[in-house]
């Protein structure tokens, strides 16, 4: 066994654990700036001007983290490696004016974020949580992890024609969930609940970015456990694995010693295109990379330098061949659940590996004792994407499209192996050691 493999079954336990507490992008960073920090990561503002000191540092931006390891005697024209991965989920959040109802339901109007599988959201216990923005401009994350709200489906009896032609979702129309009995609906309710669940004054919000999320929690599942059911693995199954990595090389025995500085960068806003300033297409990560540079003393030549040397690792989930629909699959290319991390390809840039990259994450596996796996997409169906081709564009950094293949993908409870998470953490390690 590689010294780099050093996770097991409880990465698995811990990621579950993860996944229960970040029902937003907010609690997600929140979290890994959390365990970032135990293991001796300091925040640092965008806003202050930064030092070229050595160690752990991180800045959070909305629902966005990067965090970066300098070892000591680094150069400023030393390259990075880099983890990246994005911090937001298909769900249903709530619009500006949010309430709404109509024959005696009290409901909440929400709008769809990303390419949700609509009918998953239907019939289940839903919380609310997110980022409550207050008068003074300050902000509190805000989690009623209990159910609350409701997406009820219309009886079959009201609609046979689902048996023969399926079931058929308006966006406007049939996704708005419940909460509530009554005709008297009260602009300023739910805010005024949200407000008094969060120990708040009345009036004290101004603004809220707002979620839904299921409460069922993370399950183990099957006969011999080695399934994993639970929401929001795209993609914080990644973000998880990139923080317990990069904690594990920062506080590992080599880590004065390390010839790249390991970055971890998680990104909000991936499952709209990510243009945002917190999205892989907006600034933040360049921003970040080149302080970094020019606090350590360096010039634009020492920048450059840096970012031709600079690898990135792409992580997010791909799809494992269904048993049902394995004509959905290139026959060539079945990834297989707990077969271990899977590199992904697409000629067409739709993911951003070649064959220099297959060979960056292959030493890496190979260093940390961990198999992998090849995904390509059917030739006749289209190809998903990722913020790896982002990453590469803009910036102009190696990049490579990795990640974990699961089923039920964009489902309000997604499934995977439960030992691919860790194999996923170990290839990490190796990475980031160089």
């Amino acid at each position: 066994m590689s010294t780099s493999q050093r996770f097991d079954r409880g990465h698995t336990d811990d990621m579950m654990s993860f996944l229960a507490a970040s029902p937003s992008p907010y609690h997600a960073v929140a979290n890994a700036a959390e365990r970032l920090e135990k293991a001796g990561f300091r925040q640092v503002a965008e806003t202050d001007a930064w030092d070229g000191t050595n160690g752990g540092k991180y800045v959070l931006r909305g629902g966005a983290i990067i965090a970066w390891y300098v070892p000591e005697g680094a150069a400023p024209h030393t390259p990075f490696r880099i983890v990246g991965a994005h911090t937001d989920s298909p769900n249903l959040r709530v619009k500006p004016l949010p309430d709404t109802g109509a024959h005696g339901w009290r409901q909440v109007a929400v709008e769809i974020y990303g390419g949700p599988l609509m009918n998953s959201w239907l019939d289940r216990d839903l919380g609310l949580a997110g980022r409550l923005t207050l008068r003074d401009g300050s902000s509190r994350l805000v989690n009623v992890d209990r159910p609350l709200l409701r997406v009820p489906q219309l009886a079959i009896h009201l609609d046979r024609s689902v048996s023969t032609e399926g079931l058929k979702l308006d966006k406007q129309r049939h996704l708005q969930p419940v909460w509530g009995l009554g005709d008297d609906v009260r602009d300023g309710d739910l805010i005024a609940f949200l407000e008094h669940e969060s120990g708040l004054p009345a009036g004290e919000v101004a603004g809220w970015d707002l979620m839904t999320h299921s409460v069922e929690p993370p399950a183990y599942l099957g006969r011999d456990r080695e399934l994993v059911a639970g929401p929001r693995m795209d993609n914080l199954l990644s973000v998880h694995a990139g923080t317990a990595a990069l904690a594990a090389v920062a506080t590992g025995p080599g880590a004065r010693e390390l010839p790249y500085i390991p970055v971890l960068a998680a990104f909000d806003h991936e499952e709209n295109g990510s243009q945002s300033d917190t999205g892989a297409d907006g600034p933040l990560l360049g921003g970040v990379l080149e302080r970094s540079v020019f606090a350590r003393g360096g010039s634009y030549e020492d920048r450059a330098r840096a970012f031709a040397g600079t690898v990135c690792l792409s992580s997010d989930t791909g799809h494992a061949v269904h048993p049902n629909y394995a004509e959905r699959h290139d026959p060539t290319h079945h990834p297989r659940a707990g077969g271990g991390p899977i590199l992904k390809v697409n000629v067409n840039n739709r993911y951003a590996t070649d064959g220099s990259g297959r060979a960056v994450f292959t030493a890496a596996c190979e260093k940390a004792g961990v198999p992998f796996q090849s995904f390509v997409s059917n030739n006749s169906m289209p190809c998903g994407t990722t913020i790896g081709p982002i990453t590469a564009a803009r910036h102009g950094i190696r990049t490579v499209d990795i990640g974990v293949a699961i089923l039920s993908m964009h489902s309000a409870r997604e499934l995977c192996a439960a030992d691919d998470p860790f194999l996923l953490a170990n290839a990490l390690v190796a990475f980031l050691e160089g």
